[in-house]
């Protein structure tokens, strides 16, 4: 068995492999939808391993613009059907000769799978951060009262990016996992993708300024419709007075009005006062990863 670079002609057979899996991995960036726009490129490094001429085990990185402008590439799948060590370990040694100008590479693992966080370990990925999945049922509208002088507002295309990425960053600047800085531009993506929900973008405005967001996009979980709450980000000067709860009740009621039953988010382990919140309102954890980080350098 040799380690190759995927080659275009191989690349349905390795959606396939990813398909096959992605039970089994995290599966953030396996959706269908997801793999329909895959291309094996530089920003989609990926390599195989082939047993009969069939896929056995896979490596892709995604190295968009994003992640390189915070020197990391983050493994879209990395997975072996064969337990064997040394297959993680060539797929990891040529994904390593073959990618420049980052220092590090991020691979998130579900804490069910002992057996896949034994093999990274081994590869000397440490443990960078943990990730929970929460989900609340949606029964009916919410109660959202702002104090006096703020207001919710909508986000307006071609106008409002600046904005919404100066709160985003501000807010999460000193968040693991969140340090990379979002552009104008990749919000006007969000806007032009299928997971976008008119309406879905808010601001919360205090005075006529805008001091915090939240985005509800379409997702589904266990196979229904639901929708994906985050990021949820206040600038500093406001935290700490409740304004994170409206906003939150804000993005279930838009959820609800929606006929969504359900709304999903992530939070990071170390984000605490988040996780407090998210419960409180009632959401459940019900899956958790952890964020495997491994220097290149």
């Amino acid at each position: 068995m040799q380690t190759e670079k995927l080659r275009y002609e191989d690349k349905e057979d390795f959606i396939a492999f990813c398909v096959k899996h992605r039970n089994k991995v995290d599966d953030s960036f396996l959706y269908d939808k997801d793999l329909e726009n895959f291309v094996p490129d530089e920003e989609n490094p990926t390599y195989i391993v082939k047993k009969d001429g069939n896929i056995i085990a896979a490596a892709s990185l995604i190295l968009d613009d994003y992640h390189r402008r915070g020197s990391c590439g983050r493994f879209r799948i990395f997975y072996s059907e064969d337990k064997e060590q040394n297959i993680y370990s060539s797929l990891l040694s040529e994904m390593v000769k073959h990618i420049k100008e980052i220092d590090k590479m991020f691979l998130f693992v579900p804490l069910v799978n002992n057996g896949l966080s034994d093999n990274i370990k081994s590869l000397h990925f440490a443990v960078d951060r943990y990730v929970y999945l929460l989900v609340k049922e949606i029964t009916g509208s919410q109660v959202v009262n702002l104090p006096e002088g703020y207001s919710i507002k909508k986000f307006e295309p071609d106008k409002d990016e600046d904005a919404w990425c100066y709160i985003r960053n501000t807010a999460f600047s000193n968040l693991k996992g969140n340090s990379t800085s979002i552009t104008p531009e990749m919000v006007r993506k969000q806007v032009g993708s299928p997971e976008y929900l008119e309406g879905g973008l808010l601001f919360l405005m205090h005075d006529n300024n805008p001091v915090g967001i939240i985005r509800g996009a379409n997702d589904d979980y266990e196979g229904e419709p639901a929708m994906n709450i985050g990021p949820l980000a206040i600038l500093p000067a406001y935290q700490g007075k409740g304004l994170g709860r409206q906003l939150l009740r804000t993005a279930l009621d838009f959820a609800q009005k929606m006929n969504y039953k359900k709304g999903v988010l992530c939070v990071n382990a170390d984000n605490e006062k988040a996780k407090e919140l998210y419960l409180k309102e009632g959401f459940i954890q019900v899956e958790g990863v952890a964020a495997y980080e491994y220097s290149v350098t």
